[in-house]
């Protein structure tokens, strides 16, 4: 009898222990600003792809580049508290 890995990955998929941590949810919250600006960006990106960029294209890109910037560097500047090693 063989062992099929992938089966025994999908039955324990989706124990507790594989759950999202409440740190780790909040970190995603904390970049979530920066997640959707990038989304921004990309699609602004995608819908200069298939054509010659037009000058609104191009200001579209540009103001999703900056939204990007902006919200990395409030991110940066936020002071997140360092989770605690053994505590």
């Amino acid at each position: 009898m063989k062992h099929i890995v992938t089966v025994q990955d999908a039955v324990t998929a989706f124990a507790e222990w594989m759950e999202p941590t409440a740190a780790e949810l909040d970190g995603i919250e904390r970049e979530m600003p920066l997640i959707l600006a990038q989304v921004d960006l990309l699609d602004a990106r995608i819908i200069t792809m298939d054509r010659t960029p037009s000058e609104l294209d191009v200001r579209r890109v540009r103001r999703a580049r900056r939204r990007v910037l902006a919200a990395g560097r409030e991110l940066a500047n936020t002071a997140a508290p360092l989770p605690e090693v053994g505590a």
